[in-house]
């Protein structure tokens, strides 16, 4: 079987920018992560993650391209990670970050499970749309929903005036 999915830059730009690619449902995370650097124009030389997403698109379960954890937890890896284990018509979300430092990010969902075409050869970019521009897209971070008079860390202490905390500023 084929999976086909649909990569598309986290941009805030009037163009969409994505990719359609197929790629067997029996090919490694770190397959994915190849053709996805190859197809955007990325040397692929820097660190890069995928996370298994919901429909609303919240982060999950990292996967990465190497195990960073010095052995502290365990850590799920691209090439250990087989595309049908954790894609089905059930679950077809997942966000994928290239390049820590610039944090690309895209959106990668299952559009279509089909059979295999004879003849033609796995993975394939089947469809582009837009440019990758020359930077990352920024990203806005902000608290959703939150009033000034709702915010929880708001108080009413003055940072310069220590008297009434309760402690010893020298105690070391």
């Amino acid at each position: 079987m084929i999976y086909r999915f649909r990569i598309i830059l986290d941009n805030d730009t009037e163009e969409d920018i994505f990719r359609d690619i197929e790629i067997r449902k029996t090919d490694t995370l770190e397959d994915f992560h190849n053709v996805i650097t190859q197809s955007f124009g990325f040397d692929g030389t820097e660190m890069a993650s995928f996370y298994v997403s919901d429909d609303e698109w919240n982060q999950g379960e990292e996967i990465s391209l190497f195990d960073m954890s010095e052995g502290v937890n365990a850590v799920k890896l691209m090439n250990e990670t087989i595309l049908e284990d954790i894609m089905d018509k059930d679950h077809r979300n997942l966000i994928y970050v290239y390049d820590f430092l610039n944090m690309w990010t895209f959106f990668v969902e299952l559009a279509e499970i089909v059979e295999e075409a004879q003849g033609l050869d796995y993975p394939n970019l089947m469809y582009v749309h837009g440019q990758i521009p020359t930077e990352a897209p920024e990203k806005a971070f902000e608290a959703e929903d939150m009033d000034k008079d709702d915010n929880e860390f708001e108080d009413d202490y003055d940072l310069d005036d220590y008297n009434h905390l309760d402690f010893d500023e020298n105690w070391n």
